[in-house]
């Protein structure tokens, strides 16, 4: 049966929501398991929208949600050209498209990083819907989960509130990690087995930091990791890659990068997180963490904490540390300390993950997608 990936945008783009159907698109046609990709483009419902909030405002004294709506995601879907009479199967981002009711000839499975009740609860998304609103789009969520061939979760988190939450037989639900956002071929040319020296004060211990959120994803707590290094004697900074220089703070440990683009300025990219000791990710609120999954793919080694989906970036303790939830500094550093003193610890710990690295990319994604869209 013809396969299909759908998101709320252009799945053919590379832009489009973190790159993630992108490269699984891409990696998905290397495999068969997609004919294509779906191309829709939110931005020529423009005029629309601005009808819709100014309507919603008037009738209700509220704004927003209208790519929940079912207006929106009927005009948007039309866009997608595929037609009811030919038998297709649909990979979709999105668990309101494509909309109901669906064609009888038509299969859709869901691939989610977070339901839409996480991101309304741990996010604060639709802070400004109102209840009676939000209620209407989790009921077509739920009904749209109900009617699914599986959901797909990329985390353990996700994948127990689609059974919790919205009530869908454990049997449905699946569990597949997403892979690296970076260019294989590239990996292949300007990738290095060298790993980064002991801590001195001429190369310290670099903690690196990879996203444009500083608060959220856990900028500040990094800070307090490597003041307490410090103190102990192993020269530390954070380097970080992503944030607006303007939302940073002032701090002789912290290294600001701006903006890599991983695309454009790969080899950059590449070259600067194989620089540093660990990854990193302290999130306060975080549906998976691509940006582990990339550090992985690199052989670098993490440090996070166990907060939404981030757990299921992290394999097992051969790729590093996973935390409780909001360790302290000490505790943090602590775990630091006992792989670089001594030295050896840490370069036995990168080789590892060095050997292991293709666990990470897309195609190890795709492998596990297929086996279960392939058995329905």
């Amino acid at each position: 049966m013809t396969r299909y990936l759908i998101c709320c945008g252009d799945s053919t783009k590379l832009s489009t929501w973190s790159n993630i159907p992108y490269f699984l698109l891409q990696a998905g046609l290397r495999e068969d398991l997609f004919q294509s990709g779906v191309s829709l483009q939110p931005s020529k419902l423009y005029l629309r929208k601005i009808f819709w909030n100014l309507a919603t405002i008037i009738r209700h004294q509220r704004l927003g949600g209208f790519q929940y709506s079912q207006a929106f995601c009927n005009k948007l879907f039309k866009q997608s050209g595929l037609t009811s009479e030919i038998p297709i199967s649909i990979l979709s981002h999105f668990p309101f498209l494509p909309p109901q009711p669906w064609p009888p000839l038509w299969t859709i499975d869901f691939y989610i990083d977070a339901t839409t009740k996480q991101i309304f609860d741990d996010y604060g998304c639709g802070s400004s819907f109102s209840l009676s609103y939000k209620n209407k789009i989790l009921a077509r969520e739920f009904s749209a989960y109900h009617m699914a061939s599986s959901i797909i979760c990329m985390s353990k988190w996700t994948a127990n509130s689609v059974i919790t939450d919205y009530d869908i037989p454990p049997d449905k639900v699946y569990i597949v990690p997403a892979g690296a956002n970076i260019d294989e071929d590239c990996v292949k040319c300007f990738s290095s087995t060298a790993i980064p020296p002991a801590p001195t004060h001429n190369y310290p211990l670099i903690i690196g930091f990879l996203g444009k959120d500083w608060i959220r994803k856990g900028g500040p707590f990094l800070l307090d990791v490597v003041d307490t290094l410090r103190r102990r004697g192993i020269p530390s900074v954070v380097r970080a890659i992503g944030p607006k220089l303007s939302t940073l703070p002032a701090h002789p440990a912290l290294q600001a990068l701006g903006f890599i683009d991983k695309q454009t300025d790969t080899k950059r990219f590449i070259n600067e997180i194989q620089g540093w000791h660990y990854g990193s990710l302290f999130s306060t609120s975080e549906a998976f963490g691509i940006s582990n999954r990339e550090c992985l793919r690199l052989g670098v080694p993490l440090i996070a904490h166990s907060v939404g989906g981030i757990q299921s970036t992290m394999p097992d303790s051969g790729v590093g540390m996973l935390f409780p939830p909001y360790p302290t500094s000490d505790q943090v550093a602590d775990w630091i300390c006992s792989f670089v003193k001594p030295y050896d610890r840490y370069v036995s710990l990168r080789r590892d993950l060095q050997s292991r690295s293709q666990e990470f990319t897309w195609a190890a994604t795709i492998k596990s997608l297929s086996t279960i869209l392939k058995s329905k």
